[in-house]
Parts: structure tokens; C-alpha cells; sequence
């Protein structure tokens, strides 16, 4: 009896496990702009640079390295000393409004263009995401319109 509550356990363990690295790494570029490599080598072939704040996902990390997956779907290699944990979203939708509340009549603060990033602030009800543009308006975005959650 004891045998299969201690399987029980480690299968239980194991699931967690698998969730935990199944998690999505989202993070932003920290510095005005950061070369995108081909291979994680300064000698690698500079593929393009990416500025700052931009929303990127890490793929892979390997010491001083993060590959990383752009709201585009390209992948390539940055110094990780170029990332930060600050969780930014970019509009990926022609235009993207945030609003007061998390609700589709509510009163829009103000209109994005494509590709304008925001501070993502918090999760809010399914479909929403609470941000923050930089010049201060704070409100919520449909997710439909946004690449980083």
C-alpha cells in the first residue's frame, strides 16, 4: 500500500514538473537596441536588431544566451543580458484600443496603432489583459489584439 501512494506521489510530482517547463517565458528587450544572431556567438551572423521594449519569448536559454521567438514568429539569438523580466505586449491587430474597463462598451482611453507596445500590467477577465502605454494611460486591451500573453 505504501509502494503505490509513494508512486502516486512521484507520478504527481512528475506532472508538475511538466507543466512548470511547459510554461511560456514572455520578457522584453532592456537596452535601445540588441542584435539578433544567427547562432548564440557575438561571431554569429547579425541577423537584425530589435529595440527596445519589444516583446520577445524565450525558447532556449544557454549560459548568456536566450533564443527567442518574436511576435512575427522569427527565432534567434540574443545576449540575455539584453533581456529583461519586464512583461511588454506589442498590438499585432491594425488597430487596438485600450479601454476603462475590461468590457467591450467601455470607454476607450486611447487608440494603438500596430506594432505600439504596452506594459502588461495583470491578467483580467478571459479575453483582456490590464496594461500600461507610456504616456501613462492604464486600462484594458482585447487579447485578440495583442502578441505576449
Amino acid at each position: 500500500m505504501a509502494t503505490m501512494w509513494r508512486r502516486v506521489l512521484v507520478a504527481l510530482s512528475m506532472l508538475g514538473a511538466a507543466g512548470a517547463a511547459s510554461a511560456i517565458d514572455y520578457r522584453s528587450i532592456n537596452v535601445p537596441a540588441a542584435i539578433l544572431y544567427d547562432a548564440p556567438s557575438q561571431q554569429g551572423k547579425k541577423l537584425y536588431l530589435i529595440k527596445a521594449q519589444t516583446p520577445v519569448e524565450v525558447v532556449v536559454r544557454l549560459e548568456g544566451w536566450f533564443k527567442v521567438r518574436d511576435a512575427e514568429g522569427t527565432l534567434a539569438w540574443v545576449e540575455s543580458r539584453n533581456v529583461s523580466e519586464r512583461r511588454m505586449l506589442v498590438v499585432t491587430s491594425p488597430r487596438a484600443e485600450i479601454r476603462q474597463a475590461d468590457k467591450a462598451e467601455a470607454a476607450v482611453l486611447a487608440e494603438l496603432d500596430k506594432w505600439v507596445a504596452v506594459e502588461f500590467v495583470e491578467s483580467a477577465s478571459p479575453g483582456w489583459a490590464k496594461v500600461r502605454h507610456r504616456d501613462g494611460a492604464t486600462g484594458y486591451i482585447r487579447s485578440t489584439q495583442v502578441w505576449g500573453l
